[in-house]
């Protein structure tokens, strides 16, 4: 896309990123209304949250779950001076599936929306981005106060969302997924790329779509 491209189809007032990434989620979920949690001081301005905001879906697709996705390690707003890009800033927006627990709400996941700004505070502090294959220890359960051997996170490419163009550049959507302290510690044992989409392939055989069950042994 070129920036006369860009001017002719955008304005100002569109934040061409988000409306990308909801784009896709409309696409999984047509007519859902998802539960949205915007910043109020933006990062840059000094707020303590560095993404703009986290939705969360409900689905049923492979069993009942959140699909939580991230706004804010691309670049959301208009900016035609991004047209054409080959990334757009990371390069990735994380989501995060989970399965539901009793009659557990979207309002009672605020713990996982922590977690995934706290994980941007790492991105953004450091540096670093993420990919898939990536795992990092959580030194216990990732969800605090909650007894659960998921006590490590993956990377993944989201299953039913993958790579997308957007005026802005490509965007990878980046799945969390919850690892058991056995799983980390075999994937750690054998720390190559190849050994990495191994245990990929193997969770993927009983999990298609990579949903952390906090209960699972």
């Amino acid at each position: 896309m070129t920036k006369e491209e860009y001017r002719q189809q955008f304005t100002e007032d569109d934040a061409v990123g988000w409306l990308a990434i909801d784009k896709e989620f409309e696409r999984l979920y047509p007519n859902q209304e998802p539960q949205h949690y915007g910043t109020t001081i933006k990062y840059m301005l000094g707020g303590e949250e560095p993404l703009d905001g986290l939705s969360i879906y409900e689905s049923k697709r492979q069993t009942d779950h959140f699909h939580i996705v991230s706004y804010g390690f691309t670049n959301l707003y208009y900016d035609e001076d991004l047209a054409g890009e080959e990334f757009s800033n990371c390069g990735f927006e994380l989501t995060f599936r989970l399965k539901k627990i009793n009659n557990e709400k979207s309002s009672d996941q605020i713990w996982a929306l922590n977690l995934m700004q706290n994980l941007a505070k790492y991105v953004f502090s450091s540096n670093q981005i993420f990919d898939e294959c990536h795992t990092i220890d959580a030194k216990g359960s990732i969800r605090a106060g909650y007894n659960s051997n998921i006590k490590a996170l993956l990377f993944v490419t989201d299953p039913e969302l993958g790579i997308v163009e957007t005026p802005h550049g490509q965007v990878q959507f980046l799945q969390i997924v919850g690892l058991t302290t056995k799983e980390y510690e075999d994937h750690k044992r054998n720390q190559d790329k190849n050994k990495g989409i191994e245990l990929i392939d193997k969770i993927r055989l009983l999990n298609p779509l990579f949903i952390t069950d906090l209960d699972r042994i």
